[in-house]
């Protein structure tokens, strides 16, 4: 389990629940989003990970891994979809309508494999 300090306020013990210099630095999209998940889905857990002290680091964690992911899967799927320079420069719409389709689908992988599990 883990253990908390006290602070005496008058007849009160008050726990003494301050926030790191690390803790205070915002969050990015997927921590955010996954923040807000624990909230309105998992809330014993969101209660039990912020008691502990670990949500913000758990939520750090999920922002870097999806980030990373996202640098991993795009040039792996643009290369699936035949997406290159060539074809920028011929039809940049349509180049510019499938980015925008893998971007989506490389989103919706983050979000379901990460974020909301």
């Amino acid at each position: 389990m883990f253990k908390l300090n006290y602070n005496r306020c008058g007849e009160f013990l008050i726990p003494d629940m301050g926030l790191s210099a690390e803790d205070r630095m915002p969050l990015g999209k997927y921590g955010t989003l996954r923040c807000q998940y624990l909230k309105t889905h998992r809330p014993g857990l969101f209660a039990r990970l912020l008691l502990s002290g670990q949500l913000m680091h758990q939520l750090r964690e999920v922002d870097c891994t999806a980030l990373r992911r996202m640098d991993i899967l795009l040039p792996q799927m643009m290369t699936e979809a035949g997406l290159t320079e060539k074809l920028k420069n011929a039809d940049p719409l349509q180049w510019a309508g499938a980015m925008n389709a893998i971007a989506a689908q490389t989103e919706e992988i983050l979000l379901v494999e990460l974020v909301y599990s």
